[in-house]
């Protein structure tokens, strides 16, 4: 009897034990009473009846992602591609993301490409290419409302790949090359042209420096002469007026020793024989000549004293 009450004390045990239930953090427990929803327990501590409560599903409450092989596409134009999409999404709902649909993850798998092919329809090939954000906004708008009877919130669609046929790809290659080649040439064009202004720029400021050089140049050379004129009339000016200073003091010292008249005409004759000397072809002689003999005999009285 004590080994079967010990028996009985542990079953006891155990079942009391399994029926204790810890929801751990961002996750949410599904149960069910005799087949039937019960409740969803959320994060903290719980405890089921045994036997009669079951937890159907275990739910991850955080966002999650989905990527999604590449699905054939045919656009507006009769060019098919290969799309790969991500999907991230969160279970708002854990009762209705467990009784809401069979599989969630094929669902929006399908539901995805269904999506993407009916958008990829209304586009052209070059749309497609050029216009992911919107694509990936079309996408998410009308997943979120295909989603929301199953308890499951899109908050973001991503096209991660598009991948055209091969014969677009080179086609697209080609034009890549060449559109770079030509903005190469555009490149090159206008740095030549650039280079060609700071050279006529530069060629232009030589010439501004050179005939501010010239310019300052002539002003010092005519500077120059013009000192030079000026120091050279100013030597004249002084030598006549030495000149003339000789002269009026060699008249006042004739006049300070007694001369008479026949010693200024003498003096005279003097300046007329230097004013002579060989150079001039013309002479004008005062009309005072007359009393030349009248001097000479004023010399020989004043040679005989």
């Amino acid at each position: 009897m004590p080994v079967v009450i010990v028996v009985l004390i542990v079953i006891v045990l155990a079942i009391a034990v399994s029926c204790v239930k810890i929801v751990p953090q961002a996750q949410a427990f599904v149960v069910e009473r005799l087949g039937a929803y019960q409740g969803t327990w959320s994060v903290g501590f719980h405890v089921k009846f045994p036997v009669i409560d079951k937890i159907a599903r275990r739910v991850n409450l955080k966002e999650q992602v989905a990527d999604f092989p590449p699905q054939p596409v045919i656009t507006k134009d009769n060019v098919t591609m290969r799309i790969d999409t991500v999907v991230f999404y969160q279970i708002t709902d854990p009762k209705l993301f467990t009784y809401g649909v069979e599989n969630p993850m094929m669902a929006i798998e399908n539901l995805t490409a269904t999506t993407l092919r009916n958008i990829i329809g209304d586009l052209e090939l070059d749309q497609t290419l050029t216009s992911r954000e919107t694509i990936n906004t079309k996408m998410r708008a009308q997943l979120d409302i295909a989603t929301d009877p199953w308890g499951i919130k899109v908050n973001r669609v991503e096209l991660k790949n598009i991948i055209p046929p091969a014969e677009i790809q080179n086609a697209m290659e080609k034009q890549m090359k060449a559109e770079r080649e030509r903005r190469e040439a555009v490149t090159r064009a206008e740095g030549e042209k650039k280079a060609n202004i700071l050279s006529a720029e530069g060629e232009k400021a030589s010439a501004i420096l050179r005939a501010e050089a010239d310019k300052q140049s002539a002003i010092l050379r005519a500077e120059a002469q013009k000192e030079k004129m000026i120091r050279e009339a100013e030597g004249q000016a002084e030598a006549i007026l030495k000149v003339q200073q000789a002269h009026a003091d060699g008249i006042r010292m004739l006049k300070e020793a007694g001369a008479d008249e026949a010693v200024l005409k003498i003096k005279s004759l003097e300046a007329f024989e230097k004013v002579a000397d060989g150079q001039a072809t013309t002479i004008l002689l005062p009309a005072e000549l007359n009393g030349i003999a009248s001097v000479g005999a004023a010399l020989k009285q004043t040679m005989g004293k």
